[in-house]
C-alpha cells in the first residue's frame, strides 16, 4: 500500500494520504512521504481494528487478548460512552497518536479515523480537544450523498433507518467542527464504494459531483500480499490504483473545471 501510494501520487492523481502510525510499515510509509515534498499526510487515528501505540497493558480496557483494538464497533462505542475510565485509556492512545505522527516530522495535513469512528461524539471530541494541541486544523468530514452516486450507477437513490442514523450523526459532527474552527470537506465519496473505486466508477461519478469540496478516498495497492487478503478480501486494491493513475481520469477533472486540492490548501484560503 505504501508503494502505491508513493507511485499513485509521483505519476497520478493522489494529493494526499492518511497514516495510521501504529502499523508496522509506518516508518517505511514516512521514509516515503519525506521523499515527496508535495504529498500531503494526515493522521489516520486508529481505534478499532488496528495497532495501538500506547503498551496493552496501559489501554487494557481497549484492546484484545493479542493486544490489539477489536473490530466490535457496537461494543466499543457503548464502552466509549459509557465508562469513564475507557475514555480515559481512549484520550491516552489518542493523545499518543497524536505524538507519534509530530515525532516523524511531517505536517499534519488532517486528521480522519479508521472506520470512521470519529462519527461517535466521544472520539470526535478527544481527538478534537487533543488534535489542537498538536497543531490540528482539518478533519475530514465522512458523509457521502446518495444522489452522485445513485446517478452515476444509473439507479435511484435508496434510504433507510440506517441512513437516517448516518445523516443525523454527521449533522452533529459538521456543527462540532464548524465550532472547533476546522476546515472540513463538503462531502465524500468512498463509502458506497469501498474498496471498489474503479476507473468506470470514477468517471461515472465526476459529472454528478456537487458544488464545494469533494474527497474521494481510495484503498490502492501495487500487490495482494496474505494480510491484505486477510483484511479485506474483497477489496479491489490494483484497479483502484488504476483509477488513480488514469489518464482519462485527469483529462475528465479537468474538462469539468475540477481542480484537485487538499485539506493544508484549503486551511490556507480560509486563514
Amino acid at each position: 500500500m505504501n508503494d502505491a501510494v508513493e507511485t499513485a501520487h509521483r505519476d497520478g492523481l493522489l494529493s494526499s494520504a492518511s497514516l495510521m502510525v501504529g502499523e508496522p510499515d509506518a516508518e517505511d510509509a514516512v521514509a516515503r512521504a519525506r521523499r515527496l515534498p508535495n504529498l500531503r499526510v494526515g493522521l489516520h487515528v486508529v481505534l478499532v481494528e488496528g495497532t495501538p501505540v500506547s503498551r496493552p497493558d496501559e489501554i487494557p480496557d481497549l484492546v484484545d487478548a493479542r493486544g490489539r483494538f477489536p473490530s466490535d464497533m457496537v461494543t466499543a462505542g457503548f464502552k466509549f460512552f459509557f465508562q469513564p475510565g475507557v475514555r480515559r485509556q481512549l484520550a491516552q492512545e489518542v493523545r499518543a497518536q497524536f505524538a507519534a505522527f509530530a515525532a516523524t516530522g511531517l505536517k499534519l495535513d488532517h486528521a480522519n479515523t479508521h472506520k470512521h469512528i470519529h462519527l461517535h461524539p466521544t472520539v470526535a471530541a478527544l481527538i478534537l480537544r487533543i488534535g489542537r494541541e498538536f497543531g490540528l486544523k482539518a478533519m475530514r468530514l465522512p458523509v457521502e450523498p446518495s444522489g452522485p452516486v445513485a446517478a452515476a450507477e444509473s439507479r435511484q437513490a435508496s434510504g433507510g433507518m440506517g441512513d437516517a442514523a448516518l445523516r443525523l450523526w454527521t449533522r452533529q459532527l459538521r456543527w462540532n467542527l464548524k465550532r472547533a474552527g476546522m476546515v472540513a470537506n463538503d462531502q465524500v465519496f468512498g463509502l458506497a464504494w469501498s474498496g471498489a473505486m474503479t476507473e468506470e466508477r470514477v468517471f461515472a461519478l465526476i459529472p454528478h459531483l456537487p458544488d464545494g469540496v469533494s474527497e474521494i478516498y481510495f484503498h490502492p495497492a501495487s500487490a495482494l500480499t496474505p494480510r491484505l487478503a486477510e483484511t479485506m478480501p474483497s477489496y479491489r486494491h490494483a484497479e483502484e490504483l488504476q483509477a488513480l493513475l488514469s489518464p482519462r481520469i485527469g483529462q475528465a477533472l479537468a474538462d469539468a473545471g475540477i481542480a484537485r486540492t487538499s485539506f493544508t490548501d484549503l486551511v490556507g484560503e480560509a486563514a
